[in-house]
């Protein structure tokens, strides 16, 4: 095995030809558990070029049922509809409480916005606040508080495009940001730019923190995921960060597609017995799962020599 994931036999796990409703692709899906089900929530890009949120449930974690119509759309009217014109992208899901918060990218002509959004049951979607001002491309939010605040990674659109940190009272004002990884110009999977993938999981050690890394190739960019650990109590503090990406596109429906050498997570679910399932889009067209040792992340990101800035 080349790597410490083991991608599933039968990816990819949800294709365009599953869907219910005319779509071109379905990818970059956020995940939870919800009822003892596995939950994803889909990206799914429409007919028109736009996106909305379609929901899958599965109690294996591997099959799915598609709900027939979006749960999600982009709104018409309200704050949100001038921000969300162009689509709602990227969706990472985050259980506080009895409640399930979702950071998701609003497109608009403007360029992108985080839009905060919630719910209890994956079948009522309420909206809360825009939580940046432009250009921001990702945010995820950690599944507890962190010395009384909410607090998340983030990546603006500017600069080297790295992985920031910021914290909130209420999960809709946001400051005390802080820079805290950058593109790592001695890793060339990762030099261009990176960012947060899923939301972070906690382990004895630390927070593990999967995120996606991109490289400029003669045939354009390449994204792959790597791993980092971060201090439980100050997760500014990088503890380690892995030397080696731990997942590439290498099938053929990662390396072929409607945006090609792609894999990018959103989302990854925590397994009682130690394990992960992390789940990953295909080329910007299909929904694929791996799954690894949470220990072994651990460790390849604690033994690694990579600097964070």
């Amino acid at each position: 095995m080349r790597f410490v994931t083991k991608k599933y036999d039968k990816n990819p796990i949800i294709t365009k030809e599953d869907m219910p409703y005319p779509c071109e692709c379905v990818y970059n899906s956020g995940a939870a558990k919800y009822n003892g089900k596995y939950i994803l929530l889909l990206r799914v890009l429409l007919l028109n070029g736009n996106c909305v949120f379609g929901l899958a449930e599965s109690d294996d974690g591997f099959n799915f049922k598609i709900h027939p119509k979006p749960v999600m759309v982009p709104a018409t009217t309200g704050p949100f509809a001038r921000y969300e014109e162009k689509g709602i992208e990227d969706p990472r899901v985050t259980k506080l409480g009895d409640t399930y918060y979702i950071f998701y990218s609003c497109y608009s002509g403007l360029g992108m916005r985080i839009g905060l959004a919630k719910t209890k049951d994956f079948r009522k979607f309420e909206r809360v606040a825009m939580t940046t001002t432009i250009d921001y491309r990702n945010s995820v939010l950690f599944p507890e508080k962190i010395k009384g605040k909410y607090c998340r990674f983030e990546r603006p659109n500017v600069g080297r495009q790295g992985i920031w940190i910021s914290y909130s009272p209420d999960l809709i004002h946001w400051g005390e940001q802080e820079h805290i990884m950058a593109p790592y110009g001695n890793h060339i999977w990762e030099d261009h730019k990176i960012g947060a993938g899923a939301p972070p999981i906690k382990t004895k050690k630390g927070w593990l923190s999967i995120y996606h890394g991109v490289t400029w190739t003669m045939d354009g960019m390449t994204y792959r995921l790597g791993v980092a650990m971060h201090d439980l109590k100050n997760p500014a503090k990088v503890l380690g960060i892995a030397d080696q990406f731990i997942l590439s596109p290498d099938e053929v429906f990662e390396r072929v597609g409607y945006v090609h050498n792609v894999v990018f997570t959103c989302g990854a679910i925590p397994e009682p017995d130690g394990t992960v399932k992390i789940y990953y889009g295909g080329a910007d067209t299909v929904m694929c799962v791996a799954t690894a040792k949470i220990d072994d992340l651990v460790d390849l990101a604690l033994k690694g020599k990579r600097r964070p800035l």
